[in-house]
């Protein structure tokens, strides 16, 4: 008796293998991922992005406060006191001991405070502030810039200090205190009535924030 060939399409398949799919099955039809089309919108949106752009720092450019100009001479007077006072040192030395070593120190201490009077008005121009509508923005800085951003809610202390020199140009500096150490930041440089004006009004800000009202 013989009997019946199997069917090709019904033949089992051996161990480890793959049943093969009719044709027209699911599978065949299931949709393949783009994988180039990925890679092309990545790079896409990274062309879009120049090397300048990858990283910077998203800040206004525009409303910010400059401190007052004769702040430049406030500085400028204190690093001539800070010369005086050096070179008195070092000749007192020299005459109570005629010792030549003070010299050596002093030296180094006088160039780099001559070249902090060179910098000097640059430095001043780089200070401003900037009123936002959560926080106070604070820069200052040549090479080492520094932004710092002051939360309305978060001020616990805003203090006015006129130093000798300072209140001689009608200037004044505003000292805001916070809950953090690390953000306190010190804007001087201010017109006294400008530093007044600025102090009760971030007060009432940070009393509204504080309040939730």
């Amino acid at each position: 008796m013989t009997l019946p060939e199997p069917h090709p399409h019904t033949e089992p398949a051996s161990r480890g293998e793959f049943a093969p799919q009719p044709a027209g099955s699911p599978d065949e039809f299931a949709p393949q991922p783009a994988g180039g089309a990925v890679d092309e919108a990545a790079r896409e949106d990274l062309a879009a992005h120049t090397p300048d752009d990858l990283g910077r720092l998203d800040l206004p450019h525009e409303g910010w406060q400059r401190v007052s100009k004769r702040y430049i001479v406030v500085e400028l007077i204190g690093s001539v006191i800070t010369l005086a006072v050096l070179a008195a040192a070092a000749i007192f030395i020299a005459v109570i001991s005629e010792a030549v070593w003070q010299w050596w120190v002093a030296g180094p201490i006088a160039l780099i405070t001559l070249i902090y009077m060179i910098f000097t008005p640059r430095r001043v121009r780089s200070i401003g502030y900037l009123l936002r509508d959560d926080d106070l923005l604070f820069r200052r800085g040549i090479m080492w810039q520094r932004f710092v951003a002051v939360p309305y809610g978060r001020m616990q202390l805003i203090d006015v200090n006129r130093g000798p020199v300072a209140r001689a140009f009608g200037l004044s500096e505003l000292k805001f205190v916070t809950a953090s150490a690390t953000t306190g930041v010190v804007l001087p440089g201010l017109p006294a009535d400008e530093a007044d004006r600025l102090r009760d009004h971030l007060v009432a800000v940070a009393e509204t924030r504080r309040t939730g009202l």
